[in-house]
């Protein structure tokens, strides 16, 4: 593998000193826990020696990577899809067919696999999934997946592959219960983990982000929310909330005084959460109201705010949640709105200013992208390129009125400039796109 080619695919010049030494310590072989805080590039650091220690001739799944949740399974495949090394590689995970992941495992053959713990062990217990020759196992933001609930189930997975020589746990926190934890997925080994620690960078991320108090007069901080967001204008922002029902009711609330706001919980099905994402990520949507789902493993990495419409639950999850902001070497803002009966937690920066939005008027700034849905994927031979030079060719736009561009295995999105939508979709109304009749809309919820 090529590193610095590597690098490009991903749009990193070089690695950062926490991946460098994860680097040199999991091409060694070694066994370690990574701490490291949100959006530092965690999933690259493992991977990296993941793809060198595989061996691309062998023909048998060799690494196993543990996720918490559905998003961060897809999300984590498709990053590695881009590191485009000769792997090969699936997502297993809930809310799809087991059968249907059954018949793309013997179809593909992957030497590395993504998967959330209950789908992971079902395939397991079935004989889908050959753990013999697995020597490989990660279990990324592994906190998390102690937080859900999934304790006996990694301990179950670690129990289900007996020749792992290897494992790496990553997390954006230092858990109280590490060494418990690695006695219960790896008694034989722990002695020997070691551990690579820069949690200390939170300060650095700290420093990159500006904190502020907004004060609501009304206990109900709705009114107060639409003045921040109008004040904050067209960047992207991630509404935090206390629960699903405040979810919808703040998107609901948000889109009748004309916000492009989207809503994201786990109550939602996996196809509806993966359109929001999508139109957040892409700039079709400005505001992502959401629970505390969207604080971890997900990759948005051009978040302009945070915003703590509900108080978090305590400072790890107040870290978490900003920590959607600043990714990587940027700047952002975080808005903690504050009501009558509330006051301002403890641990937030001393250096937090207060933002009175009370003489702000309501103006919902529009996005420049509107969302298309096309109904091919993967599985037709279409590729990001085909799409592009569909839209300009047919439809008769310029390369850059084309924006993000996400294909799945039976369908795609793809994201147009607002302003020529509707002549776009008059244009190629009835016309084969790589020779394939389809249907193409503006996506729906």
């Amino acid at each position: 593998m090529d590193l610095q080619q590597t690098l490009r695919h991903v749009g990193a010049e070089s690695l950062t000193p926490m991946q460098q030494e994860a680097y040199a310590r999991g091409l060694r072989g070694d066994s370690f826990v990574l701490l490291s805080p949100t959006g530092s590039g965690k999933t690259l650091a493992y991977l990296l020696p993941l793809c060198e220690r595989c061996n691309a001739a062998a023909d048998a799944l060799q690494a196993v990577v543990v996720v918490p949740s559905r998003e961060l399974a897809a999300q984590s495949e498709a990053y590695f899809r881009r590191m485009k090394v000769p792997l090969r590689s699936f997502c297993c995970h809930g809310g799809r067919p087991a059968m249907d992941e059954h018949r793309k495992l013997r179809e593909i053959g992957p030497q590395i696999l993504f998967a959330t713990p209950g789908r992971l062990l079902d395939h397991l217990g079935k004989g889908n999934i050959g753990p013999r020759s697995v020597r490989m196992l990660v279990i990324d933001e592994f906190d998390k997946c102690l937080e859900l609930g999934f304790r006996d189930e990694m301990a179950q997975v670690a129990a289900a592959l007996p020749h792992v020589g290897q494992i790496v746990l990553t997390s954006a926190t230092d858990a109280a219960d590490i060494p418990a934890f690695i006695r219960s997925v790896a008694p034989s080994a722990a002695a020997g983990f070691g551990r690579i620690d820069f949690l200390s960078q939170t300060e650095a991320v700290g420093r990159r982000i500006r904190f502020s108090v907004v004060p609501s007069p009304e206990k109900d901080k709705l009114e107060t929310l639409a003045r921040l967001l109008s004040a904050i204008g067209s960047g992207q922002t991630i509404v935090f909330v206390a629960h699903r029902e405040s979810a919808e009711r703040v998107e609901g609330y948000l889109k009748k005084a004309g916000f492009s706001a989207e809503v994201y919980h786990g109550g939602m099905e996996q196809e509806h959460r993966e359109r929001a994402l999508y139109k957040f990520r892409s700039g079709a949507a400005a505001v992502l109201v959401a629970t505390d789902l969207a604080a971890r493993g997900l990759d948005i990495p051009e978040v302009g705010a945070v915003v703590h419409y509900h108080l978090p639950l305590d400072e790890a999850a107040f870290l978490h949640r900003s920590g959607r902001t600043a990714r990587w070497q940027a700047l952002g803002a975080v808005y903690l709105i504050i009501g009558p009966d509330e006051a301002a937690p403890p641990y937030m920066p001393a250096e937090t200013t207060v933002c009175d939005v009370a003489g702000q008027s309501i103006q919902p700034a529009q996005p420049a992208w509107r969302p298309l849905y096309i109904g091919r994927g993967r599985r037709d031979k279409l590729s990001k390129a085909d799409i592009v030079g569909f839209l300009c060719k047919k439809g008769g736009l310029r390369a850059d009125q084309v924006g993000r561009i996400d294909v799945f295995a039976r369908h795609a999105y793809a994201a147009v400039e607002r302003g020529c939508t509707k002549a776009l979709l008059q244009a190629i109304a009835g016309e084969k796109i790589k020779g394939m009749k389809t249907l193409i809309e503006e996506m729906k919820r």
